[in-house]
């Protein structure tokens, strides 16, 4: 254990450190991976450039069912070993841009004092995109279809065959199991999103703590008091419920101090970029107190303090709308989320919306509220377009005068209708409307006898504002 002087000169040098990590960040981001739909040929050329850099190991040490290469990128020179892997999960990419995010900074010439202080003392092992078949369709489970983090018992996978072989070989001292979690996961009894969500991971269900989860616990403390500097309040606690099935429990319980970093939802960052660079942030920051022994003094009672996950989130809630059913009028709040549909290929999305809950949704939080009092819900028109292109001019026309579905020749398949309305085939008849769970929200709102808004899949669209100056992605195709 540090002297008490110690622990106050390393918390300063630590926090310039990670400001500076912060500050810099834009020097040692991997520009190459710009999307969350990252593929495994882009990392395999990447660990290509990497293999050739004698600062870095880097060995194959396993495949995955269609036969991508599972690999081991090592550096340091330490007695301590460190083990992080991430995208077990295909649709959970985010870690594994940090992650080479990560090896630029090592690589780099700057801060040689603290790469010195990390290198010196641990030796990192880094085996990122775990599940290439499914980063390859951009799903969560395999291409055998389970999901490899519920498979660290039967070991039916060669993909969770490889992580348990690569953790009982280096016996780390500490594991770092990276994942995405949902956006709509917010910190427990605030509107702000989780952004970042940490665990110490449970070993047994009684959640004992013992040695090794409390090291895990107090490094955690480390993280979320650098992360609070740049995501205030954003920071939350995940479920510690035990799984036996799960890989963290297990390592945990096999002897390494298990840490989870969940990676969630941010204002306006659909691609997880500023979340990446959170993560970026966070493990160098871990991997500094490590190194240095200072998580030690740390009490783990502010673990407990974290706020735990709620998922009390969603993309559009609409609060206090008027909603006339039945010829009479009643006060209902909605909840609204854009459901991501992959395009062919994988490589794109597109969004459709649906109204997950209505009434009074109180409780509930939106990254985007709007405040109804006083507007009338108005039921969608169906227009016709004659014309082979619509120009801007006339959506915005069309809107304005309560027209949200248009009757035309509908383009191919995989076409995006970034125009504010629906389109469908001359023969498609719309369903009578209806304001219900699970269905697409598109309706207008009217106060004082004008039309003033309209929603269209899911989006908010004020109709006294230009459409360039709104965030809108795309309408449907009703064939």
């Amino acid at each position: 254990m540090l002297p008490f002087f110690l622990v106050i000169t390393f918390c300063g040098v630590a926090q310039e450190f990670t400001e500076e990590l912060y500050e810099t960040y834009d020097n040692y981001k991997e520009t190459s991976l710009d999307k969350r739909r990252i593929k495994y040929a882009q990392v395999r050329s990447l660990l290509e450039r990497i293999a050739v850099n004698p600062k870095f190991e880097v060995h194959k040490v396993g495949e995955s069912i269609e036969e991508r290469d599972l690999n081991l990128v090592s550096i340091g020179t330490g007695d301590i070993n460190i083990f992080l892997w991430s995208q077990m999960h295909g649709d959970e990419p985010t870690a594994t841009q940090a992650i080479f995010d990560i090896f630029n900074f090592l690589n780099a010439n700057e801060f040689e004092v603290e790469k010195q202080a990390i290198l010196s003392k641990l030796k990192l092992h880094f085996l990122p995109m775990l599940n290439p078949d499914g980063a390859e369709r951009f799903q969560r489970r395999n291409a055998l279809g389970i999901d490899i983090n519920r498979d660290a018992l039967r070991l039916q996978s060669p993909e969770g065959r490889t992580l348990k072989r690569v953790r009982d070989s280096l016996n780390a001292a500490f594991g770092f199991n990276l994942h995405d979690q949902s956006t709509y996961y917010n910190a427990e009894r605030t509107p702000k999103p989780a952004t970042i969500s940490y665990l110490a991971t449970a070993y047994n269900y009684e959640k004992e703590i013992n040695v090794v989860r409390a090291n895990a616990m107090k490094v955690i403390v480390f993280m979320n008091n650098i992360i609070q500097k740049y995501a205030p309040g954003q920071v939350g606690r995940y479920n510690d419920d035990f799984e036996p099935r799960a890989f963290g429990d297990n390592i945990a319980k096999w002897g390494t101090s298990l840490i989870l970093i969940e990676s969630g939802g941010y204002q306006n960052d659909v691609e997880k970029q500023e979340i990446r660079k959170l993560n970026y942030v966070s493990i160098l920051s871990a991997l500094y107190t490590i190194a240095n022994d200072s998580y030690t003094d740390i009490s783990i009672e502010d673990y407990e303090k974290i706020p735990r996950n709620d998922r009390n989130l969603f993309d559009l809630k609409v609060v206090k709308l008027t909603y006339e059913l039945n010829g009479k009028d009643f006060i209902v709040d909605l909840g609204i989320n854009r459901q991501e549909i992959d395009l062919v290929g994988h490589n794109d999305f597109y969004y459709k919306s649906i109204i997950v809950d209505q009434g009074d949704l109180s409780t509930y939080y939106g990254y985007e509220t709007f405040d109804a009092s006083g507007y009338k819900l108005v039921i969608p028109r169906i227009g016709k377009w004659e014309g082979t292109t619509i120009g801007q001019h006339v959506s915005e026309d069309m809107l304005k005068q309560g027209i949200a579905y248009v009757v035309t020749p509908l383009p191919e398949k995989g076409f995006l209708i970034k125009m504010p309305f629906h389109l469908i085939g001359n023969n498609f008849k719309l369903p009578d409307f209806r304001l219900a769970p699970g269905q697409n929200p598109t309706f207008f709102l009217k106060k004082d006898g004008l039309l003033t808004h309209a929603v269209i899949n899911g989006f908010l669209i004020d109709l006294n504002k230009p459409m360039k100056d709104q965030k809108f992605k795309n309408a449907l195709i009703y064939r």
